[in-house]
């Protein structure tokens, strides 16, 4: 099959890339080509940026047809619009990665299925940009200008120099393990959470591309099927490291995101609930299957950042030390306050 990558050189982007190069297909990717990229053999790449609607549009005019168009890079209904209006006519399929986030939170059932309501809040903008997307495409496809599929990964991992945690995804985190400083964990440390393996997101998709009369027209999520509390999150995180978890602060989300709007954004607007998501049906029609579990995973992930020397030093991030200190001493004035009350 002739498949076109928008993107291409992300996380899930090369795992899709290299299983369906291993299955013989042809595999372009566009993009601006400003990523280094760790494949041992990369595909032909159309130079452009797709936000240059006119640019994109005559780019994609002047590449003819494809079997199977997979959307990596798509996060504003602008985005979306253009896609349509480039590639109506042009490919047979239309895959586009959105997320789950686009659920409404909290969710009005768990395990969440593809039906459930999709209301997020603007103050999530990454959230409330993709719901947005998807209402476009999927008015297109009603229309017939696009034959569209949704996957909506959950929580990706992999080989990369990214690391979930309470304040965003640098590997500061690991060296903060390594040496037994204590870790922040929103909330009480009980909302669950699902964290999948790249390799087997990517071969969601690549049961999309083979699969297109079953799965056009449909949504699907493909995540973990390990549910972790985030105090346990962080306990398999040690594990990778062959240690011990640090001691984990508890501190409320919703003062964390008042005390620090920018870095807690994604923890107030998505990591304080449950994310749980039933994978029946990319099970189904997608051969979606979880291989690969957090306590191999991690691994891997951690061996690939030693290998590659991308584990930042924890004194990069002072604020980090900060917040916790901050919060000792109100704790401690809140205690006393209280028990003196009390007397």
């Amino acid at each position: 099959m002739r498949v076109l990558i928008i993107g291409g050189s992300g996380l899930i982007s090369t795992a899709i890339t290299e299983q369906l190069q291993a299955r013989g297909d042809s595999v372009t990717w566009y993009n601006r080509g400003q990523r280094s990229v760790h494949l041992a053999e990369p595909p032909p790449t159309l130079k452009g940026d797709r936000t240059n609607f006119a640019r994109f549009a005559a780019q994609m005019a002047e590449a003819g047809a494809w079997d199977c168009v997979i959307d990596m890079v798509c996060f504003r209904p602008d985005e979306a619009e253009s896609a349509i209006r480039a590639l109506a006519g042009r490919t047979r399929h239309y895959i586009f990665c959105s997320t789950v986030d686009v659920y409404t939170k909290p969710a009005t059932r768990y395990p969440i299925v593809e039906c459930c309501e999709k209301q997020p809040y603007p103050s999530f903008p990454y959230a409330f940009d993709k719901a947005a997307c998807e209402r476009v495409l999927w008015a297109a496809h009603e229309r017939g200008d696009l034959a569209v599929t949704a996957i909506r990964p959950a929580h990706t991992y992999g080989e990369s120099g990214r690391v979930l945690h309470t304040f965003g995804f640098e590997t500061y985190i690991l060296d903060r393990i390594r040496r037994g400083m204590p870790l922040v964990a929103h909330g009480d440390g009980r909302s669950l959470w699902s964290s999948c393996h790249r390799d087997n997101v990517a071969a969601a998709f690549v049961g999309a591309v083979t699969q297109p009369g079953v799965t056009i027209g449909r949504a699907y999520h493909v995540a973990a099927e390990e549910w972790l509390t985030w105090d346990r999150y962080y306990q398999e995180l040690s594990a990778a490291l062959g240690l011990d978890c640090p001691p984990l602060v508890h501190i409320p989300t919703d003062l964390l995101g008042k005390a620090l709007p920018e870095r807690a954004m994604w923890c107030v607007e998505n990591f304080a609930y449950n994310n749980l998501f039933d994978n029946r049906a990319a099970q189904r029609d997608l051969g979606f299957a979880y291989t690969i579990p957090v306590a191999v995973g991690f691994r891997r992930l951690v061996d690939w950042l030693d290998s590659h020397d991308q584990i930042e030093p924890a004194e990069a991030y002072p604020f980090y030390d900060q917040v916790i200190q901050a919060w000792e001493r109100l704790g401690e004035g809140f205690v006393a306050e209280l028990a003196e009350s009390h007397r």
